[in-house]
């Protein structure tokens, strides 16, 4: 089951760039902005007429005097390749990304923020031409707007919605050791903390200034009595959540680099040894 803190934030995964993904993996990706999902479909909607056209004029050239009925059998085609398979594909093929969306720096995702696939993005595609095309986008625009996370009918009924990508780089916090922690963490007996919550606790030191305060002090409470379990003694009385995290990685980082670096001198040393022996052994020989 997945562990998670307040607002849906996840303690025992990958804390990546709002929404919650797999084992309480975080994106501060927020859901995009209607003004921005209504540019990136504007794009979209301008390069599906422009397919349209390309499509539908190959297609007339091709069924060039064959009759009324191959005419009009060709221009459903072409409205049923521009409108739904093309855009299905894209997405698809893309990862949630048309061109509008990339331009505008948004990306549709599942409800668990993964990657759509193509069922997800046909449904949307099925959707839109009700939505978007036959509306002039009026029923996505009311819908959207009345959706906390900006859904139309074809995000409601696939499971996505769009969030925003762009600038949604990590920005790292260097780890300082707590001088009032120093002594202790030179002592203690740490275990080796699972992956999953050592990254967690470190992306969460990256983006805790970017935190709301309630949710920061949530956080790191619930992060601190989970790393916490792993250490002894437990830290001083009074110890803040965040130092102690600050203390806690530092010190699993030095310690396995000294680890690192001893096996390394061993394996130096051994191989020296290995190269001297033959040496050794023929100087100790009676001549």
């Amino acid at each position: 089951m997945t562990d998670r803190g307040i607002d849906g934030m996840g303690i025992d995964g990958v804390l990546i760039d709002g929404v919650v993904i797999g084992e309480g993996v975080m994106l501060d990706a927020r859901p995009a902005s209607f003004i921005t999902r209504a540019l990136g479909a504007l794009l979209d909607a301008l390069v599906v007429l422009a397919s349209f056209l390309v499509i539908a004029s190959a297609g007339f050239t091709v069924v060039d005097g064959g009759g009324q009925h191959w005419y009009g059998a060709m221009g459903i085609s072409a409205m049923v390749i521009a409108l739904v398979i093309v855009p299905s594909a894209i997405e698809s093929l893309s990862r949630g990304r048309s061109l509008g969306k990339l331009a505008t720096g948004i990306r549709i995702v599942r409800d668990d923020a993964g990657p759509v696939r193509f069922r997800h993005a046909l449904i949307r595609a099925l959707l839109g031409v009700l939505e978007i095309y036959l509306t002039m986008g009026g029923v996505a625009a009311l819908v959207s707007m009345a959706n906390a996370r900006g859904k139309r009918l074809g995000d409601i009924a696939a499971g996505t919605y769009a969030i925003r990508i762009r600038g949604a780089r990590d920005r790292k916090v260097d780890l300082v050791m707590p001088p009032e922690l120093a002594v202790w963490a030179g002592t203690a007996d740490m275990a080796r903390l699972p992956d999953g919550l050592a990254v967690a606790a470190r992306r969460f030191l990256d983006r805790a200034p970017r935190l709301a305060p309630t949710s920061r002090a949530q956080l790191s409470d619930e992060l601190a009595a989970r790393v916490e379990r792993y250490v002894a003694p437990a830290p001083p009385l009074g110890t803040h959540p965040e130092a102690f995290l600050h203390a806690v990685l530092i010190t699993r980082r030095d310690r396995e680099m000294a680890v690192a670096i001893r096996r390394q001198a061993f394996a130096h040393q051994r191989a020296l040894s290995q190269q001297s022996l033959p040496f050794t052994l023929g100087k100790a020989r009676p001549s």
